[in-house]
């Protein structure tokens, strides 16, 4: 006998999954399942990925606690078809049935899987449409003179640098500056390699090494 775990939920506190776990408890007699575990989550709506029940259930699943998976209906797994799809490919991956009570679904034979695959390819066909329209919205944005992307910085890049040679820390310059050690180390090494682009050259630097050596060499005093 094939060992089987129910799964339910409800949305809100004051509903109450006594209905679902009669179903299904009904449904696994039929189909000579033993239901080994039952995982509940009340109260939780079924947009969080993240739920205790939920996740349980798929941890023991990964311990192979059970082959079968029994719900009443996909969106007491997920609202999203994202998310219901990771479940199912999990689940597969797992090598664990899925069963809905109300889909009439079971993915153990060739209709359950094919209609799996029909959901993956409207999932992705989503996906893309959203894409080409967020991609026209671009273009239409440039067409009116929008700007697209973040603003440029307005920071003094020159005397960023000058800050960080002249022996000031990283966190020191970030903070002055407001930006990233990141930020202040691609500064840095740009100025280094002479990658400046229109970041003018660090001349107070340069200036006090030529007094000093004058001055050593009492030239022009």
């Amino acid at each position: 006998m094939k060992t089987a775990a129910i799964y339910v939920r409800v949305s809100t506190a004051d509903q109450h999954v006594e209905s679902q776990l009669y179903d299904l408890r009904e449904l696994a007699t039929q189909r000579g399942l033993e239901v080994v575990q039952e995982y509940r989550d009340s109260g939780v709506s079924g947009k969080r990925a993240r739920r205790p029940g939920l996740d349980a259930l798929i941890a023991d699943a990964r311990k192979k606690k059970f082959s079968v998976v029994l719900v009443a209906a996909f969106d007491r797994v997920a609202r999203s078809v994202k998310h219901f799809l990771q479940v199912m490919d999990e689940f597969d991956s797992l090598g664990v049935v899925f069963i809905s009570r109300r889909e009439n679904v079971d993915t153990s034979g060739p209709m359950g899987r094919l209609f799996l695959t029909l959901i993956g390819s409207i999932a992705e066909l989503e996906s893309d449409l959203i894409r080409e329209r967020v991609l026209a919205g671009m273009r239409r944005a440039k067409l009116d003179g929008v700007r697209i992307g973040r603003a440029p910085m307005n920071i003094d890049r020159a005397a960023i640098v000058r800050d960080r040679l002249s022996g000031m820390t990283l966190t020191a310059v970030s903070k002055k500056w407001g930006i990233s050690r990141s930020l202040v180390c691609k500064l840095v090494n740009r100025n280094r390699t002479g990658d400046r682009g229109s970041m003018p050259p660090p001349a107070p630097v340069v200036e006090a090494v030529d007094l000093a050596q004058s001055s050593s060499a009492g030239v022009g005093w």
